[in-house]
């Protein structure tokens, strides 16, 4: 797809032709992290919640990634809107450099926190602290193929080529999943590395992607024109962090919320946390339609809106709303039937079954609901208005969920826990209303 066709192609079927390679994207990328945590479930139930308790981390990871992505993507569209192809050029160069200094930033938090976090969170459990720290350090410390992955995906997601997107990520995921049981279990003559093995193939398969991604870019997306420079304009980081902080201080709530929840299920036991990983990944998997949805909307907002085509702008955010509410309408029914199958995958104990299935079951809601959130942060994104969405992140999951959770936990009720999450998503809906009209007043078309 080439940049007219952001402008002129129908609303609904440039969602979809956006959306498909996107969704079937991110089910390929979530599908090898599910593997992961299926292999190391086989390992012993100590390793699949090590690397449960590493999510708080590996989602620090995600907000420098992703901050920069959303920022690069929105600002490199609305530029392309405009015809301003110098800009986007200047734009593309920033974001490269800005990738760099994200990895960085991970290794020194890797080299800082990690072992005192796994100290405090495994709660002296040193077969837990081992295992999760083995994965995560492994992670952070090789992490340039990842933030490579993200800036040179987006170029290919802003110009509409979401199939070359797909074939990226698609390359990171087929070599993570061949890798995976081999580095785990020590086939084929290497050593059994457990979840040093699982993080092995992670890194190496986010590495060949992100290369593949540099050689698509510089071969096939001309729209973008690459160009490796030092000497960045200090405007051009300014405005893809304008968009990108919010985002980015968004996924470090969830960080930050990831450890608080870590600390209030470990009071029940270690199997509520590696029951609250599970449902962290099947989160992941029942919302790939719609986050794929998303990632395909913040280009489409963004380039009608530096096209100032005002109508095409409200029918996409019609039709997004409305394939929202059908995806995870089935989304809802599937998990409401099979919570027990799930469990299986990940070599259940009779207690993680015990309480698991109820989760499973109570967090379905959780996840349809949310829903409706996801679109208004990629409507506010496509805008370059990432600060609303970072409010209502923030409304949607801290100051709503906060009391809950810790109502639960005084009462010692699981089950309240797992139903607080459902309730902030459906309060915050309200909020997310006033936040697109105060939006929508404030923009000039």
């Amino acid at each position: 797809m080439n940049e007219s066709m952001m402008g002129t192609v129908p609303i609904p079927r440039l969602i979809i032709k956006t959306s498909i390679p996107l969704i079937i994207s991110l089910l390929v990328n979530n599908l090898y992290n599910l593997v992961d945590s299926i292999f190391v479930s086989h390992v012993s139930e100590d390793a699949l919640t090590g690397i449960s308790l590493a999510a708080p981390l590996q989602m620090i990871m995600i907000a420098l990634g992703c901050g920069l992505a959303v920022g690069l993507n929105a600002m490199v569209s609305k530029a392309m809107g405009e015809k301003k192809r110098e800009e986007v050029k200047r734009t593309a160069s920033a974001a490269i450099v800005m990738a760099f200094g994200a990895y960085l930033i991970n290794v020194v938090v890797c080299l800082l926190a990690v072992k005192p976090y796994f100290s405090w969170q495994a709660g002296g459990n040193e077969t837990i602290a081992r295992y999760g720290t083995a994965y995560i350090q492994i992670c952070m410390l090789f992490s340039f193929g990842q933030m490579i992955q993200w800036v040179f995906d987006r170029f290919l997601i802003a110009t509409g080529k979401s199939t070359l997107f797909l074939a990226t990520l698609g390359t990171a995921s087929l070599v993570n999943v061949i890798l995976d049981p081999i580095l785990i279990f020590g086939y084929f003559g290497f050593p059994a590395l457990g979840t040093a093995g699982a993080a092995i193939a992670t890194v190496t398969g986010q590495l060949a992607g992100g290369l593949l991604g540099i050689y698509l870019n510089i071969r096939r997306n001309q729209e973008i024109p690459i160009h490796f420079t030092l000497h960045i304009q200090r405007r051009c980081v300014v405005n893809i962090l304008k968009v990108g902080i919010p985002t980015a201080i968004m996924q470090g709530i969830m960080s930050v919320m990831g450890i608080f929840i870590n600390t209030i299920l470990y009071q029940f036991s270690s199997t509520a946390v590696a029951i609250y990983g599970i449902l962290l990944k099947v989160q992941n998997l029942a919302q790939i339609g719609v986050q794929g949805m998303n990632n395909g909307l913040i280009p489409i907002i963004a380039y009608n809106y530096g096209a100032k085509k005002e109508k095409r702008i409200h029918e996409t955010i019609r039709c997004a709303f409305l394939y929202a509410v059908v995806i995870m309408t089935v989304i809802l029914i599937i998990l409401e039937l099979i919570p027990d199958k799930i469990l299986l995958l990940f070599d259940a104990s009779e207690q993680m079954m015990r309480l698991g299935v109820p989760a499973v079951r109570i967090m379905s809601v959780s996840f349809f609901v949310s829903s409706i959130g996801i679109i208004f942060a990629a409507i506010f994104q496509g805008f370059g208005n990432g600060t609303y969405s970072m409010y209502l992140a923030f409304m949607r999951q801290v100051i709503l969920l906060i009391p809950m959770l810790l109502l639960g936990a005084y009462l010692g009720n699981i089950t309240m826990i797992w139903w607080g999450f459902a309730a902030a998503e459906a309060l915050s809906i309200p909020f997310g209303i006033w936040l697109y009209k105060r939006n929508k007043s404030s923009i000039k078309l």
